[in-house]
């Protein structure tokens, strides 16, 4: 499928009033888009956290299930430096230093994936073509899903909201161990080419890969056995896929966003910013700790709106945000508490099985 092209309004857009006022917020407030101090220090504590972890469970071998334990909070923390470090990083918002954003997004490799194809998949597609079906990659989990009416229906999409939970616990593995590679010899995120790699884009996926099977596969069987291995990398990266798939699901599929389909000519009927609105959804924004545990993406709106923002100011613009949304008669999309989006998830899953 072509790419699809958005309505290419003239004058006054809403898109790009948001941006006068957001950047009116900054200038007024003097403040960076970028990280702050609170933000690094939460990128060192996650990171000190997880590296004192895997040597406790590594070199001091503790009891089975005090190390079972430990590689879930693992797991968890895994999920957290994606949010916080990478994710922030990936799109150039973790610092106003573009040497310190690529160390930032570059710790996904660390984790087991490939920034490279993260960068693509995510960066250029999933936050320009957002639920378009044929194009957007994360909604593209079939047959085993069906995520949009678009998508073909099956027979055991009846029970999808039921063996979907199993499946998101399976997305970090997959991951590190099948859709980097298939994307990197397709060369395709879906439908859509990578750009081209250099010769230091090929060395560094394959450095990446070979460092973190090193690290996360082969010293712990050496120090500790293929068993207390398998269970303990089981119940990290099954935490951690779990975490992370649901907070990104949250954020797309639910009953209330929309799957737009391109006309005949290939267009989307609306511009860009609106279709972000119509496709995305918050979720808990008064809830503290969820927020600065999921690295602000639970204002899923305010950072496809500006993911070049960081989003430890996502708080304060999704005010604007709002505003902005009522007077141009946006729907804005927002889950009071996590509970809730949970549920509109599961419902919007049942009706795309049972449709």
């Amino acid at each position: 499928m072509a790419t699809p092209k958005f309505k290419n309004n003239t004058g006054t857009t809403f898109h790009q009033e948001l941006k006068k006022r957001v950047q009116a917020y900054f200038t007024e407030n003097k403040l960076k888009p970028t990280g702050d101090f609170s933000l690094y220090f939460k990128a060192i504590l996650f990171w000190s956290s997880y590296v004192a972890l895997y040597v406790h469970l590594v070199f001091f071998t503790p009891p089975n299930w005090v190390a079972i334990i430990e590689c879930v909070i693992m797991g968890g923390l895994t999920a957290a430096i994606g949010f916080n470090v990478m994710h922030d990083g990936g799109h150039g918002s973790f610092s106003d230093n573009k040497f310190v954003n690529k160390i930032a997004a570059f710790s996904v490799n660390g984790l087991g994936a490939s920034m490279l194809m993260w960068s693509n998949k995510h960066n250029i597609v999933h936050h320009t073509y957002t639920n378009i079906d044929g194009v957007d990659d994360d909604i593209e989990i079939k047959p085993l899903l069906r995520m949009c009416p678009t998508q073909k229906k099956y027979v055991a999409h009846k029970f999808q909201h039921v063996y979907v939970w199993f499946l998101y616990c399976l997305l970090l593995i997959i991951w590190i161990f099948a859709t980097d590679y298939v994307k990197y010899f397709r060369k395709k995120v879906g439908t859509v080419p990578l750009k081209k790699f250099s010769a230091f884009d090929h060395f560094a996926f394959w450095l990446a890969k070979i460092f973190y099977y090193s690290i996360m596969i082969v010293l712990p069987i050496y120090m500790l056995g293929f068993t207390k291995w398998i269970v303990g990398f089981l119940a990290l990266s099954m935490f951690a896929g779990f975490v992370l798939s649901i907070v990104f699901q949250l954020a797309h599929t639910v009953e209330e966003t929309s799957f737009p389909i391109p006309a005949d000519n290939n267009s989307i009927e609306n511009e860009w910013a609106i279709h972000q609105i119509e496709t995305t959804a918050n979720f808990a924004t008064k809830n503290k700790v969820i927020c600065w545990l999921v690295g602000g993406l639970n204002f899923q709106i305010e950072h496809h709106l500006f993911p070049k923002i960081s989003h430890i100011h996502y708080p304060e613009i999704s005010k604007i945000i709002k505003k902005t949304c009522e007077e141009f008669d946006v729907k804005y999309i927002e889950f009071r508490r996590m509970r809730d989006a949970v549920i509109s998830h599961t419902m919007h899953l049942k009706r795309m099985g049972n449709a």
